[in-house]
């Protein structure tokens, strides 16, 4: 985000039984359609909610089926920023703030 805040993706999580009776706990993230500044880079990105629907998001009991998929749009490209990374970025081995040094900017 140009404003440095944090942000928030929308995704979903569960925990659930398997059929062997293994409890488990599984998550996803939600995609929706590229914006205009992460199109170059791939067809689709991650559902970006805006901090005001954040607490909507996440109340269980919220049932507005419309209202949420409303929220799945592309997030405004010009709230954001991108600029290229060093491949080592991809990665897990390598992590830490140090990362953003390799920004090409």
């Amino acid at each position: 985000m140009q404003s440095r805040e944090p942000f928030a993706f929308a995704g979903l999580w569960d925990s659930w039984t398997a059929p062997d009776g293994a409890q488990l706990e599984t998550c996803a993230l939600i995609v929706t359609d590229a914006n205009e500044q992460l199109r170059p880079i791939h067809d689709r990105m991650p559902v970006i909610l805006a901090p005001e629907l954040w607490d909507r998001w996440l109340d269980s009991g919220f049932r507005g089926t419309e209202a949420l998929r409303g929220m799945l749009a592309p997030y405004d490209a010009a709230e954001m920023e991108a600029f290229p990374m060093l491949r080592r970025v991809n990665s897990p081995v390598n992590d830490g703030p140090e990362l953003l040094d390799d920004a090409v900017i």
